[in-house]
């Protein structure tokens, strides 16, 4: 698994702000605002130019889900020094979660085709957390074992808790007495005093 620069880096000035229309029309109206004639207009470009770097509507919304991991694995990857942490990482996937919902939903739907590197982007994102899990075992700060496994237990709870929050069901003094923040440091801290029995 190559932590080399991402993927989407070297695309050219008008599809980058294709993606970026586009991203934003989904901010504000979700998968139904985002039309490849929309997304042209958005973009300052002529309708037709969309079509030229999107095959359909949805090759154009894997690119948006495709930069959105593209983009935590920019943020892992610009850092000076250790990896970022584990926890820090689940911190961070809930914050964009909650502020972009709509990319959030996006990403982590079910896609029926690998289009605009979505795959390449995925399996990059999930290496950079395996390899904060694998650095976080070492430092005894998560119980030995399989780190894949772990990953998929650490994301699998900031993933759910974001998605609880996002529908109402979860809220701090509310449904679940607990927010996605606070549950993600229960389960660090859970999982520390399992590492160290």
């Amino acid at each position: 698994m190559s932590t080399s620069a991402p993927i989407l880096a070297v695309m050219t000035p008008t599809r980058e702000a294709l993606i970026a229309a586009a991203a934003d029309l989904l901010d504000r109206g979700g998968p139904e605002a985002v039309t490849l004639r929309e997304v042209g207009r958005a973009a300052g470009v002529s309708h037709n130019a969309p079509y030229k770097h999107f095959a359909d509507k949805s090759e154009l919304l894997a690119a948006i889900a495709a930069r959105e991991l593209s983009r935590q694995s920019e943020i892992i990857a610009a850092r000076d020094g250790p990896v970022l942490s584990a926890r820090d990482l689940m911190h961070g996937y809930v914050r964009r979660a909650l502020r972009y919902p709509e990319r959030f939903k996006l990403t982590f739907r079910r896609w029926e085709r690998d289009a605009a590197g979505l795959g390449e982007a995925a399996s990059q994102a999930h290496g950079l957390l395996v390899a904060a899990v694998t650095c976080a075992q070492a430092a005894g700060e998560l119980p030995s074992g399989d780190p894949e496994r772990m990953s998929s237990l650490v994301r699998g709870l900031a993933h759910g808790a974001a998605d609880l929050a996002l529908s109402g069901h979860l809220k701090s003094g509310g449904k679940g007495n607990a927010d996605p923040d606070t549950l993600v440091d229960d389960l660090f801290d859970y999982l520390r005093l399992a590492a160290a029995k």
